[in-house]
């Protein structure tokens, strides 16, 4: 009882130092996470109700995808010659923009493009948030930060799904907001999004001085790129490993969606699974990653996680009924999940300074995009093919993501980790 209160005590006290910047970050990402899920849940159902086949629904998020992917390193870039807000609120403005016009434009291919500009918009609140709130993260925190960073994205996100379920199910807001018309979830969530981009100009604060011979130079969307030939090779091996492991993730959560809707199962109860994930995941990083990082064990838990969720996901998928699976052996997959972000995040972050991390979070980003893009490609092909051959498939990419994080283990036990970013 003692060890309680005394842990009680410290949590409290923790809480209450961590400072207002980091605060109004885990604000921002949580409505963040909210705002920009709404219209996740509706989209296999847009697709189909117009006659869209569904292999468009995997080049939709794979166009998305490769707009975080060449936008991410650019942002990042941006970011770290100054005026992070005004990045982000334009950003996100952008991204509003593509998404009304995806629902609202007639042709399916022209819908890809607009997917397109919606990644490339969105991925600058994507790298500068992060890269922000990892400014301002005393080092022996920065690992509990991110976890509750990306738990509380989770939870938005869950919150989102939920949310979205209700408008489309429930009478009062069907008849209030007209929502079965698929396309005015995406209205709303255009501009819930602007208001969202306000908001965050006015509270995010400013970002540390930048020097003026840095700012002077003239951007261009190389310049974030060629940070990758300048990083530690250990690093780089471990952004290839992110690679694999987000096309196994990817594949995972957008073809749990397709799947639940081809089995008839209503956006409400896609809604409804999502948002115990997101509940699941915040519990996970409260109780679990302060403790895991206390451990400083990150590459051996790492290593662990990753070979027991290929195990999971190899085995959820082949049992007869799914809904139990998916209610407790996949829960177990999230709580995996929930721990090993942040720790890869922070391994990430240790190799960059005040005057590249949004470069180099940028470049992280670009890493995790080329999965994002992929995974839905591939998995969409599979999916027409067999579904399990999906879910298949997305085990095989977490065990080669296994192998590489244990290369790099074994490179860092042999000749020591250095933190830098950039090798002499």
């Amino acid at each position: 009882m003692k060890n309680l209160r005394t842990e009680l005590q410290n949590g409290i006290k923790f809480v209450s130092t961590t400072p207002k910047v980091v605060v109004f970050m885990f604000i921002i990402y949580f409505m963040q996470g909210f705002i920009h899920n709404l219209g996740h849940p509706v989209t296999p159902a847009l697709v189909s109700d117009r006659g869209i086949p569904s292999e468009y629904f995997g080049y939709f998020f794979a166009a998305m995808s490769f707009g975080l992917l060449v936008g991410a390193p650019f942002w990042g870039y941006l970011g770290d010659k100054g005026y992070k807000r005004l990045y982000i609120f334009f950003g996100l403005l952008v991204y509003s923009f593509g998404q009304y016009m995806f629902a609202f434009a007639n042709d399916r291919n022209i819908m890809i493009l607009y997917r397109f500009i919606s990644g490339f918009g969105v991925s600058a609140s994507i790298t500068l948030i992060m890269s922000h709130l990892i400014e301002h993260s005393p080092l022996d925190r920065r690992k509990i930060y991110l976890g509750w960073y990306q738990a509380l994205f989770v939870l938005g996100s869950s919150a989102g799904y939920w949310f979205a379920g209700q408008l489309v199910s429930v009478d009062f807001l069907i008849s209030l907001l007209n929502t079965n018309d698929y396309r005015n979830i995406f209205l709303i969530q255009a501009i819930a999004n602007v208001v969202h981009a306000c908001y965050i100009f006015i509270l995010i604060g400013k970002s540390k001085k930048v020097a003026k011979e840095d700012r002077a130079k003239k951007p261009n969307i190389i310049e974030g790129f060629k940070a990758i030939s300048k990083l530690n090779k250990n690093l780089v091996v471990f952004m290839i490993s992110l690679t694999f492991i987000s096309l196994g993730t990817i594949t995972i959560s957008k073809f749990i969606e397709v799947y639940m809707n081809d089995t008839g199962l209503s956006p409400k109860n896609i809604g409804d699974f999502v948002g115990l994930t997101g509940i699941i995941s915040l519990i996970a990083t409260i109780v679990l990653v302060p403790f895991v990082a206390r451990l400083k064990k990150d590459f051996p838990i790492m290593i662990i996680i990753q070979a027991l969720s290929a195990i999971i996901i190899f085995i959820v998928f082949r049992q007869e009924d799914i809904m139990i699976a998916l209610y407790t052996g996949f829960m177990l997959y999230v709580v995996l999940k929930a721990i090993y972000t942040p720790l890869e995040q922070h391994y990430i972050s240790t190799h960059a300074n005040d005057n590249n991390l949004g470069t180099v979070m940028g470049v992280r980003q670009s890493f995790f995009a080329v999965g994002l893009v992929a995974g839905p490609l591939l998995g969409g092909w599979l999916y027409k093919v067999k579904p399990l051959y999906a879910f298949d498939f997305s085990a095989a990419m977490l065990v080669l993501g296994f192998i590489l994080i244990l290369i790099v283990g074994r490179n860092i036990r042999i000749n020591g980790n250095t933190s830098k970013n950039l090798e002499e």
